[in-house]
């Protein structure tokens, strides 16, 4: 049975905007925190929430397809044969407690492991970053044009500088590297937002040392659909079922930060 992607983006776009209204409306209780694998690793009753309107939606209109997320309301999957959702309901929490602003919902769906469509909204801001396969990338109702290249020392990057100063880190001398022959570093705290703002010309390129598939898994589709490179640090394809290292960019950025500045080190 075929599967058509067009109505299927709508549906997914539709319960995006759904979930954003829950988050917004939660705003005004307050907000259960609590921490996961360290006092950084944020989550909240409202991530836990948004993931299970997900999941219930899939699996009431789409039995046969399956899910994969952050909070661990679905069992956890080992391969991406068929249809998989891949969901993080709230990429950025610790913006949403601390700033209730930069967090994003990220939602995605792969078909036997291809990323077939990707959506990155950003809530607070109502920019819905979206992208449908073989059929281009939009901010909201605008088409994303393929990026404009520009060399490193010109180039913006996206990279937690707290990873240039953690002694343990085994890629913080090639990530410093980079850093000094970058125009500029930003760090917006949400993996997805980043990624998405790569595909929006927003930022040259995004780095991180360890990303679960749900946070990248939307943008990726996003990146692919305007021209830009997504690998580990090794340069090796992304793995969607673990985590991994991260370096996305524009074609030459992305080879040469690969190349020239982490990869020598590892």
């Amino acid at each position: 049975m075929s599967i058509d992607w067009l109505e299927l983006e709508k549906t997914a776009r539709a319960w995006t905007y759904e979930a954003a209204g829950l988050i917004k409306d939660s705003l005004s209780n307050p907000i259960h925190i609590e921490a996961k694998s360290n006092p950084d690793d944020l989550v909240t009753e409202v991530d836990r929430a948004i993931e299970s309107f997900f999941y219930h939606k899939i699996q009431e209109t789409f039995p046969e397809h399956h899910f994969l997320g952050e909070e661990g309301v679905a069992e956890e999957l080992d391969s991406l044969n068929g249809t998989v959702w891949i969901i993080d309901p709230i990429d950025g929490t610790m913006n949403f407690v601390h700033q209730k602003y930069n967090f994003s919902i990220s939602v995605a769906v792969y078909h036997d492991g291809k990323g077939m469509i990707g959506l990155v909204y950003d809530v607070m801001n109502d920019e819905l970053f979206h992208a449908i396969r073989g059929r281009g990338a939009y901010l909201n109702s605008d088409e994303l044009v393929p990026v404009k290249e520009r060399p490193l020392h010109e180039s913006i990057i996206g990279l937690n500088a707290k990873w240039l100063v953690q002694e343990k880190n085994p890629y913080r001398n090639p990530l410093r590297a980079l850093v000094r022959d970058v125009r500029s570093i930003r760090s917006y705290g949400s993996a997805a937002l980043e990624i998405a703002y790569v595909a929006a010309d927003r930022l040259d390129g995004y780095i991180s040392v360890n990303l679960s598939p749900w946070d990248y898994a939307a943008g990726i589709v996003l990146l692919e659909e305007v021209g830009c490179k997504a690998s580990t640090f090794r340069g090796e394809h992304l793995d969607y079922l673990k985590k991994s290292t991260v370096i996305v960019g524009k074609p030459r950025l992305h080879k040469e930060m690969v190349s020239s500045y982490v990869g020598e080190e590892l």
